[in-house]
């Protein structure tokens, strides 16, 4: 029997004849759309407050944060567990992106792998997931099986589950026990969800991971003290955060920082001289 729930992401754009625009007016109506993403996820933070602190008393004590997606989804779990490591100077295995069809799938789609129920469950059994854990579904439509099947899986076995999606009553909403629903609205082009939905998952990831990471002391004030320097730019930076924080000359901050390695160690070192 079919439900009865309407799929925003599936609904005709509000906008038509767009091959007979010009290319202001596309941009102007592109972006008209996407000034409706962030108010949408305003309307969210209450959920995501929820969640972050569940998701917290776990982190705290060596749980692990996943998150799992299809195409798009997908792509933007794996991007914002990869800046973990870098931004904030913690181990790659703490935040942990899926993606169906494997990591060969972030370049290239990978045909019916989100169609999977099973496959989910499958990639997080490889990393021994367990009730300590989180686990984040993202799919726009919240009808991917990929996601449902693992997150199905996930309750059966008390893993903690939150599900980001574009439609309220959707399945995946109805699946997790923090949903997350950015209601956008229909994409500028039908059906694109690596629009606006794209663009609201974006954002909500970005809120829970540097909320976690900010609980977990990865940073000082409003500097990433914990990021790893591996470029020029960023260890500049890190010798300009040196400076301003205690006080000292840039030809010490660069010692400091020669020594340490990051800015944290380095202020550790200096105020315990």
């Amino acid at each position: 029997m079919k439900e009865n729930w309407q799929k925003i992401t599936e609904s005709s754009s509000l906008h038509d004849h767009l091959e007979q625009m010009s290319t202001r007016e596309l941009l102007e109506a592109i972006n008209e759309e996407d000034k409706k993403v962030a108010l949408a996820v305003e309307e969210v933070i209450p959920a995501i407050e929820i969640f972050v602190a569940a998701c917290y008393d776990r982190f705290k004590d060596g749980g692990r944060l996943f998150y799992l997606g299809a195409g798009t989804s997908g792509r933007l779990g794996v991007v914002d567990a990869s800046e973990i490591p870098p931004t904030f100077g913690y181990p790659h295995d703490r935040v942990i992106g899926l993606i169906a069809g494997g990591d060969g799938a972030i370049r290239k789609a990978v045909e019916f792998a989100e169609d999977d129920k099973e496959l989910g469950w499958l990639n997080l059994e490889e990393y021994g997931v367990n009730e300590m854990d989180a686990v984040v579904g993202i799919a726009s439509s919240g009808t991917t099986p990929y996601v449902l099947g693992a997150i199905l899986k996930c309750r059966e076995n008390n893993v903690l589950t939150a599900g980001i999606t574009n439609n309220p009553d959707s399945p995946l909403a109805k699946s997790v026990e923090h949903p997350l629903v950015a209601e956008v609205g229909p994409e500028f082009v039908t059906g694109s969800t690596r629009m606006k939905g794209g663009t609201s998952q974006k954002l909500i990831l970005n809120m829970i991971s540097t909320s976690l990471m900010i609980k977990m002391g990865r940073v000082q004030g409003n500097k990433m003290i914990h990021m790893q320097l591996s470029n020029n730019k960023l260890v500049d930076r890190a010798v300009k955060m040196l400076m301003s924080s205690l006080g000292i000359s840039r030809q010490e901050s660069e010692r400091l920082i020669d020594r340490h390695g990051s800015v944290h160690d380095a202020i550790q070192a200096y105020r315990s001289a």
